[in-house]
């Protein structure tokens, strides 16, 4: 009989394909008990028949579009129904915006779907979590956010250096994550150049994605995600940033701790809490 009393109970954002659909795979074959999260409602139900099928287990979905906060916080209702517990959180959700857009919400795509979402999700499911992964990026060193002008990067706006500031904010976020909640686990990883529908949104970008030698597999790049899931937290640094499975220092405006309370406290503003 299965018990999922006795199985971890993890949540992966952006789990309709790519990294996250490699991770919840994983995750539901070492027998954890998997909730995916999408934006599209077809991709995610061919996600979790992918996951049945070579698991042998049903994953749990719920959908959510990252650049409508409305959508964040009804998932996170959504959830806090569902779930007394959620031990693993990988907010793996995002993409980059190949031209400047602003959300319904008013900021900049990149810095909504990549930063302000997962945060308000986090805060929204904070008293539920034991642990957070987020996915970040190398591209973090492109640019510095500016908690003054969360939509900064609309002015001269460049694709990747926008992309970069977004996933430094994730970093940002995880290590203000570990000082202010010290009970909950918080990391960061770069999962690497991954072959995914990232920016698929632009042909030329998605037919570069298929053909590009250099690029990671999503299997290879959710490695370090689900290694994170389940470390033992004493052989971890909380807040920290990993790649390849090892702890890394980022690029120093992504390890200021009053940059990162600034934007802490301009993320708050921005999403309403």
């Amino acid at each position: 009989m299965d018990n999922t009393a006795e199985r971890r109970r993890v949540v992966v954002t952006g789990a309709s394909s790519g990294i996250g659909l490699a991770a919840a795979t994983r995750f539901a074959g070492q027998g954890d008990e998997v909730v995916l999260v999408g934006r599209d409602p077809a991709r995610l139900t061919a996600a979790a028949e992918r996951v049945r099928r070579l698991t042998g287990r049903d994953p749990e979905l719920f959908r959510a579009d990252f650049a409508v906060l409305d959508d964040v916080r009804r998932l996170a209702a959504n959830l806090r129904d569902a779930y007394d517990r959620i031990d693993v959180l990988a907010n793996n959700a995002g993409a980059i915006a190949v031209q400047a857009s602003t959300t319904v919400d008013g900021y900049e795509w990149n810095i909504q779907a990549n930063h302000l979402a997962p945060f308000l999700l986090t805060n929204l499911l904070s008293d539920r979590l034991r642990r957070v992964v987020n996915t970040a990026s190398a591209a973090h060193r492109l640019g510095v956010v500016d908690p003054d002008d969360l939509s900064a990067q609309l002015r001269h706006y460049r694709a990747l250096r926008a992309y970069g500031v977004s996933k430094q904010a994730t970093i940002l976020f995880t290590a203000e994550a570990a000082r202010r909640w010290p009970r909950l686990c918080s990391y960061a990883f770069h999962p690497g150049v991954v072959r995914t529908r990232f920016g698929g949104d632009n042909p030329v970008v998605a037919f570069g994605m298929r053909i590009a030698p250099f690029l990671r597999s999503p299997e290879r790049a959710a490695q370090t995600l689900v290694w994170l899931a389940g470390q033992d937290p004493a052989a971890l640094v909380n807040g920290g940033y990993y790649v390849d499975q090892r702890l890394r220092k980022p690029h120093r405006a992504a390890t200021d701790p009053q940059l990162a309370a600034r934007l802490w406290e301009a993320s708050v503003a921005a999403v309403g809490l």
